[in-house]
């Protein structure tokens, strides 16, 4: 053993009391209509997907594509630009605002996680961070991007990769923790 661990976990304590995403009726309606009209394999049409998260304040731009059985947590704390792809089974739990660029791919499976615990507390207390996508950024296949990234122009997360530092713009990343890779390069047309 590396050392002796110091303290105890008591989650008896545990209190997150102070996290109040909305007015209580605000987030019941909205778990009930992310279950009928997004998290589902239900043929629903995307502009109907659109408009309800719009009505429940979402900011959602033009050309979005949104496949079957995407989960979101709190609509009202999210932005989605133009022309963005959000795959099968995408998980975004914004917990805290997430804001996704134009162009931006999320991946089959991919999830978007603001909110964490404080391991070295012993009441275990409930974190949250925002999470940016910047354009162009694609997250790949089952791959996590964590509470306060950014993932900069055009960066890359691949296949089930974790992001747990910054991306930077154009680099592919890969790994649990993901790490720099290569360059991405994107021909011209």
């Amino acid at each position: 053993m590396a050392g002796t661990a110091v303290g105890r976990t008591d989650l008896s304590r545990f209190n997150n009391s102070w996290y109040n995403p909305g007015p209580r009726w605000k987030v019941l309606l909205w778990f009930l209509t992310n279950t009928v009209f997004l998290n589902n394999y239900l043929p629903i049409p995307v502009a109907i997907k659109v408009f309800i998260l719009r009505l429940f304040g979402a900011k959602v731009g033009k050309g979005v594509m949104i496949k079957p059985a995407v989960n979101i947590k709190y609509p009202w704390l999210l932005e989605v630009g133009n022309y963005v792809w959000i795959g099968e089974k995408v998980w975004i739990d914004n917990l805290s605002q997430i804001t996704i660029g134009d162009n931006v791919c999320l991946s089959q499976g991919a999830m978007l996680l603001t909110g964490n615990h404080d391991y070295r507390l012993p009441t275990f207390d409930l974190t949250t961070r925002p999470i940016t996508l910047d354009e162009g950024v694609w997250i790949g296949a089952q791959s996590v991007v964590c509470p306060g990234i950014r993932c900069h122009s055009h960066a890359v997360l691949a296949v089930g990769s974790v992001a747990t530092r910054p991306l930077e713009a154009y680099g592919i990343y890969q790994g649990n923790p993901a790490v720099w890779v290569r360059r991405r390069e994107i021909r011209t047309i």
